[in-house]
This record gives C-alpha cells, structure tokens and sequence, in this order.
C-alpha cells in the first residue's frame, strides 16, 4: 500500500486493523522473539504502525528502531509509549530506493508486506536482507493463500453469512478479482492485500539470502472471517503464516 492509504488509516488502526498479537492465542511470535532478543541485541520493528509490538520488544533489546511508512502512525506509537527510552522512530518506505535504516540484529516484520504491487515487494524484501546483519534473524508474518481459499470454500459450501459474500458479482469485477488472484493479491475489505503460500514464502526468503528455520500457523478463530459461523465450525481454523529465518 501507498503512504497516503496508512496516513489515513492511521486514527482508527486499532478498530480498522486486525490486531495479531492479540489474536496469538498461543504466544507462537512472541515465543520466537523471545528466542532470539537479548540485551546485546538490536531489533527492528518494521511496519511497527502504532507501536503495539514495542512492550514486547523494549524489554527485551538493547534497542528497538520503530519503522512505518507513515508519519501519523509513529506519533501515535510515541504518545502510546512514552515509557520506552530504547526506541527510536523512523519513517521509512521499506519499498523505496532511498530507504536508510540502521543494520540490526533481529527484524520483525507482522503483517507488513502487504503491497500488491510485485515491484514493491520485491523491494521491500530486498532492503529486508539488506538491513538484517549476516547471521542475524527475521521473524514475519502474512495472510495466507491457502486459508483465504478454505475460508471461501468453507462459506460457499454452508452458505455463511451470505449476504457478505454475494454468490455473483459484476463480470468486470469478476475479471478484476480473478487477475489479482493470480498475483496472490486477494481483497480485505475491497482494497487489494497480498496473500502468501508457504512455499511461495520459502522460494522468496531463500532467494534474498535467507535460510528458513521453521514455518508455522498462526491460529485464529473462525469469527475472525465470518460474522457468525456455525458452531459446529471448529478446526481447521484461519491462518496467517509465521517465518523465522537466518540471514546467510
């Protein structure tokens, strides 16, 4: 996404955006952060948004650089967390060429690779292994493919919350979707995100210089797709896609 679009997200990220560390039930990120933080260590939080990783990462790091797009977004993250002297704020585009961050040690990077522009991406993993030092660690999460797909299986084949998902659309909406779709580019809330497969993940990773340590599932629950699913609709459940790698 474009600056502007997070500019003008930024007063109601907290009720407009999906909040995943609240929604790891079982601590799975912040288990892997702690892993690898120590007091010698220095971290980036890229994407930090508002900041609601920072009284996770403060603690735990020597120093904490709070990265995001938007200016907005970091002042709110500054008024939120006054408290953490460790932290410094700086607006960065990860997918610009002009991007400057200090080199750290770990980076963590939770749902911010969501551009659906390709050329972006590929910038934004770019600086990704540019910025992380060598034998250092990346910790990421993105929307899954795979469980935007189930999801919709899910709904189509027991009619959830049908007026949600209306069974025809538009046929030049139809093409618009379909070629975004095939870009891994799926719609939350009529705006174009990019949904990740796992092997996708590890071609990518491993093509900017990374060795992948392990890929998870973060959990959630199905009423975070539909607004009432069945209750009989238990596991499988939605996803996101968690990835801890090693910088070559």
């Amino acid at each position: 996404m474009k600056r502007s679009y997070w500019e003008k997200m930024a007063d109601s990220y907290s009720d407009e955006i999906f909040d995943v560390l609240q929604n790891d039930k079982k601590a799975l990120i912040r288990s892997a952060i702690k892993k690898y933080a120590s007091k010698k260590k220095t971290v980036a939080d890229i994407g930090c948004a508002i900041g609601k990783w920072l009284p996770v990462l403060s603690p735990s790091f020597e120093k904490v650089y709070a990265i995001d797009i938007s200016k907005k977004n970091l002042e709110i993250a500054r008024q939120l967390y006054p408290q953490y002297k460790n932290v410094e704020y700086i607006r960065a585009d990860m997918s610009g060429n002009k991007t400057r961050i200090p080199k750290c040690d770990v980076g963590i990077c939770i749902n911010a690779i969501l551009t659906p522009s390709l050329k972006d991406r590929m910038s934004f993993l770019k600086s990704l292994s540019y910025y992380i030092k060598k034998g250092g660690h990346i910790i990421i999460t993105v929307p899954s493919m795979e469980s935007y797909i189930l999801t919709h299986v899910v709904q189509y084949q027991w009619k959830i919350d049908r007026q949600f998902f209306p069974s025809k659309i538009p046929a030049k909406e139809a093409v618009r979707k379909w070629n975004n779709l095939k870009q891994g580019n799926a719609d939350i809330d009529d705006v174009p995100h990019k949904h990740f497969l796992e092997e996708e993940l590890d071609l990518l990773l491993t093509k900017e210089g990374f060795i992948i340590e392990r890929i998870e599932k973060i959990e959630y629950s199905w009423d975070t797709e539909f607004h009432n699913p069945p209750k009989w609709l238990k596991k499988p459940g939605p996803w996101d896609w968690m990835v801890v790698a090693k910088r070559k």
